[in-house]
């Protein structure tokens, strides 16, 4: 049996994912444009919860948590259980209404005006396995981190000070930080101050600041040293609250990994990381204090 606490948490995470396919259903049924089900089979609501559950669990095998933990303990929750084979099959499904749930949870996070970004690298394989690598081939790309070389791709965060999600890009691993198109829509509609490395050093930084959005990062070796409010120098050491909240993706919620056997389902994984994450009560948090302005 579950424990109470994670029964409860299931029940959450069914309730979020059910109203939003019937929310779903409801448009696509509108549109003329609704998939098929066979009859007694899983609904995509039941699919959706499993999948993120699985990453809220803890477990870190897929098979083993749907054998052991699912079609033994959660048979009375979803009665209409299909084969783990077929689960498995049908998860690419999954994706574009996983996809639309972790934008429309982000858009509930609070915009409180402190924003901090960075990307986490999600490596698919070893490097010394990348020539044989024929999974991802032509989706996933090299890339470079504070950590070194990696094969696969890059989930872009953006978090505010209560370690809030307020908005994500997946891109492959290739992908700048400071890419012009990949920051207009991570940071779009967002007002105040963002915090990043010095990664997100961008030419764009005015046409952000008539946005009403001041991207605060460090400067490069040999750059013009500028005058910056100790305010603005204070709250750049507290970038590492999203490095907390990159450790807790990849301990707890399982969203990298090198089993992947399909890279549609590689998606599938991470963004049921992502959405298990938005769920977790225990977030990292900063207290930001109240600006002060020591210059005119």
């Amino acid at each position: 049996m579950l424990r109470e606490d994670k029964a409860f948490k299931l029940i959450e995470i069914f309730i979020t994912c059910d109203d939003f396919c019937n929310a779903l259903t409801q448009w696509q049924t509108q549109k003329g444009s609704l998939p098929s089900t066979r009859q007694g089979e899983l609904c995509d609501s039941e699919m959706m919860a499993i999948t993120v559950f699985y990453h809220y669990s803890g477990y870190k095998c897929f098979q083993y948590y749907y054998q052991h933990c699912v079609q033994m303990q959660l048979k009375t929750d979803f009665p209409k259980l299909i084969s783990y084979e077929r689960f498995v099959a049908r998860m690419p499904r999954l994706l574009p209404g996983l996809f639309v749930l972790l934008k429309w949870l982000c858009a509930q996070s609070q915009r409180t005006g402190f924003y901090i970004v960075d990307s986490k690298p999600l490596a698919v394989c070893d490097n010394h396995r990348i020539p044989s690598n024929k999974v991802f081939a032509g989706v996933a790309a090299r890339g470079k981190s504070s950590m070194g070389w990696f094969y696969g791709f890059k989930a872009h965060l953006v978090i505010n000070q209560y370690g809030q999600l307020v908005n994500f890009v997946l891109t492959p691993g290739n992908v700048a930080d400071n890419n012009g198109s990949l920051l207009t829509e991570l940071l779009a509609d967002l007002k105040g101050q963002c915090f990043g490395d010095r990664g997100y050093l961008t030419k764009l930084f005015a046409t952000f600041y008539e946005q009403g959005l001041q991207i605060v990062t460090k400067l490069r070796r040999r750059m013009k040293n500028v005058l910056m409010p100790l305010g603005d120098k204070l709250n750049l050491r507290r970038r590492g609250l999203i490095e907390s909240v990159n450790d807790l993706l990849t301990s707890v919620f399982d969203a990298e990994h090198s089993r992947h056997r399909s890279a549609v389902n590689a998606q599938v994984n991470v963004l049921g990381g992502l959405i298990a994450y938005c769920f977790y009560d225990r977030k990292p948090s900063i207290v930001v204090p109240a600006e002060k302005r020591l210059y005119p």
